[in-house]
């Protein structure tokens, strides 16, 4: 759960930089969406709500106040997608042939 939690707090930074960059943008409609982040593991994402989190490192921690903290701002939102389903990185994790021919607009 630990990779989970420095993943999400990397991405968070990332989309907390990418709403305050449309939040400058004059023309760009306001208020600006919440970054939907796909996560395929439900204990990541029901630890990533509470308010406790016993854990003896640091730096977990830290980033999970972080994650906390983007999450009741509303700056991110996060989902539960299983794993045969998340196709955020479909070298690493093999396709299906099934899958890349039922659907291949829905993972572009």
């Amino acid at each position: 759960m630990e990779s989970e939690f420095i993943v999400l707090d990397t991405v968070g930074e990332k989309a907390e930089w990418l709403q305050n960059f449309l939040e400058d943008i004059p023309y760009w409609p306001k208020p600006v969406a919440a970054v939907c982040i796909h996560c395929d593991s439900k204990a990541a994402i029901g630890r990533a709500g509470t308010m406790m989190y016993n854990c003896k490192s640091r730096h977990i921690r830290r980033r999970h106040k972080t994650i906390r903290e983007l999450l009741s701002s509303g700056i991110i939102t996060v989902d539960y997608v299983k794993s045969k389903d998340n196709v955020s990185d479909p070298p690493i994790k093999g396709l299906s042939i099934e899958r890349v021919e039922r659907n291949p607009r829905e993972w572009i």
